[in-house]
């Protein structure tokens, strides 16, 4: 949804973005059992479940293991603890209340990764560095500490002639400005193109293809070794595969689709084609949106009114059109 935004604010000339991707320190060990509750009482949770949670998160027992020695015992009421299922959850929810007031700056949030996305028109970053400013406050009033030496800020500016840019600031730290940066396990690039996404992928994918040969020298059945090309080399080929996949270009999909050939031959049997993955997968994911109306792209599926496709999105660049939600609406049509 993120790279929708982006995608369609670079549409229109002389725009560009800022992309701040924020990193907190110790996110889920900040988190204050009273100040969750409350949180909770003002989602309508239940009196019981709230008292339960903030039961769970005080008093907790934690000690230190290390071979045969053992640190003392201390009482632990911050936090959440980690590898707790319920954790990521209890984050969601505890950081529910941090949002963005100016509609030109789009916040998301997944567990503890954090974005914002300002949206520049007519070179006014002034919404956009307030918002900043107001997260930083938020964070401060919620016992949340912003890491200002791994946050970084990546500029998409597809001008001709873009200007230098003022760096952005953090409680007087300066923000780092990088080309390319890691998010949810894709690398989203500056010029937005796949190329090292697809490299890394590629990489990987080609990289366990030796323990696919190996399975084979032991002579495992071939259902098997389509159970484990599935598991370990698809989901690295397929990954993020409905974000990238429509931009990439066909020589890095040749590339890509060599890999499943070569597994092809090991393993005796055919394949899905990344094609096919692609197309399933894109559809699988619009349907679960169109059936959802609190997702926040349901509204992008506008039926016709005969009422057997959907409206195609107005596109004006290439890297837009090619991009997940257009591609989407045109697989559905089709």
């Amino acid at each position: 949804m993120g790279l929708h935004y982006i995608l369609q604010h670079l549409d229109r000339p002389g725009n560009y973005a800022r992309i701040l991707f924020v990193d907190f320190s110790s996110a889920f060990n900040t988190i204050m059992p009273d100040l969750l509750s409350d949180k909770l009482t003002q989602l309508s949770v239940p009196t019981s479940i709230c008292q339960w949670i903030t039961s769970f998160l005080t008093d907790r027992q934690q000690l230190v293991r290390l071979g045969k020695l053992t640190s003392r015992t201390i009482t632990v009421s911050t936090g959440a603890p980690q590898g707790c299922v319920l954790s990521p959850l209890l984050f969601s929810l505890y950081t529910n209340d941090c949002t963005s007031k100016d509609p030109s700056v789009k916040l998301l949030k997944f567990a503890d990764d954090t974005t914002v996305i300002g949206l520049i028109k007519d070179g006014d970053e002034s919404a956009y560095r307030q918002e900043v400013k107001e997260l930083a406050v938020w964070c401060s009033l919620n016992n949340l500490e912003l890491n200002t030496l791994k946050t970084v800020e990546m500029i998409v500016d597809f001008r001709r002639l873009p200007p230098a840019l003022p760096p952005l600031t953090i409680m007087d730290s300066t923000v780092a400005a990088v080309e390319s940066f890691r998010f949810l396990g894709t690398t989203i690039s500056q010029d937005l193109k796949w190329v090292t996404h697809i490299d890394s992928i590629a990489k990987k994918a080609q990289q366990r293809l030796y323990f696919l040969r190996q399975l084979r020298k032991f002579n495992l059945p071939q259902e098997l070794l389509k159970q484990f090309y599935s598991a370990i080399i698809e989901s690295v080929l397929c990954s993020s595969i409905t974000v990238w996949f429509g931009s990439a270009t066909k020589s890095d999909i040749k590339r890509l689709q060599r890999t499943v050939r070569t597994a092809e031959r090991i393993i005796g049997a055919p394949l899905p084609s990344l094609q096919d993955l692609y197309i399933s997968r894109v559809r699988k994911r619009a349907k679960k949106i169109t059936l959802d109306p609190s997702h926040p792209a349901h509204s992008l599926f506008e039926l016709l009114p005969s009422g057997r496709c959907y409206r195609a999105l107005t596109t004006r660049t290439a890297m837009h059109k090619n991009s997940f939600f257009p591609q989407t609406i045109l697989s559905l049509n089709n």
